[in-house]
């Protein structure tokens, strides 16, 4: 493409726009920073009680076990933007709004937290049973299982579990736009789809594949640091 050419295609990229794009990238990043530190601590707690209940090793509670994997896969298995939908009488009475950054972080913490939780039960189920055998022969506790060797054995898997649901929560972001949350999907469908400005679109785009790259990066880096540790 010639510089001509791109200077014409990027024709609608005033300041204004600009000024656009770049709030569009604050409020998608404000929203990744309100929801990811809700769902890591919703979500850690529900994958260890997850690993718990349903593991021959420990204290196998196959009741609870159930109705936790229940309620875990029925959240998982509805497409997020159908859920932000569904929640807004919810968000609207916890959040007192639905719209914009606010009245995303309830729902993205709902969609994600659950898909989490399932990852960290992966996570710990890598743990080696020798390592849990042990511990417990030693007179370990549960707490103690739990803090000084399960989550600490498995924290690579944790990490790169966190990174995925980072990146999920990323695209949660850009569907949100759809219905209002703002950030970067908003501007896309808003301004992108339309008023069919394709650069404001393109431009979303990369920057969101930019974001996502970042973070995958981020998130190796940790792993491969402490699985040398």
């Amino acid at each position: 493409m010639s510089i001509a050419a791109a200077t014409g295609f990027f024709r609608h990229l005033d300041a204004g726009k600009w000024a656009d794009i770049g709030q569009a990238m604050i409020d998608t990043l404000l929203m990744l920073a309100g929801s990811l530190p809700l769902t890591m601590i919703i979500g850690l707690p529900l994958g260890v009680l997850l690993f718990l209940a349903g593991s021959p090793q420990l204290r196998r509670r196959p009741l609870l076990y159930g109705v936790t994997a229940l309620v875990v896969n029925m959240l998982r298995s509805v497409p997020f933007i159908i859920l932000m939908v569904v929640l807004i009488p919810v968000t609207l009475a916890i959040m007192g709004t639905s719209l914009g950054v606010r009245g995303a972080i309830l729902p993205l913490v709902i969609g994600a937290a659950p898909f989490y939780a399932r990852l960290v039960e992966t996570a710990l189920r890598e743990v080696d049973r020798g390592v849990i055998e042990a511990s417990q022969a030693m007179g370990a506790t549960t707490s103690q299982l739990v803090f000084k060797v399960l989550l600490p054995e498995a924290r690579p898997g944790l990490i790169a579990g966190a990174t995925v649901t980072t990146i999920a929560l990323v695209g949660f972001t850009a569907m949100g736009g759809f219905i209002g949350s703002g950030g970067l999907g908003d501007l896309a469908f808003r301004d992108g789809y339309q008023r069919s400005h394709t650069d404001v679109a393109l431009v979303t785009v990369v920057l969101l594949l930019v974001l996502v790259q970042l973070l995958q990066m981020l998130g190796d880096r940790l792993v491969a640091h402490y699985s040398r540790k």
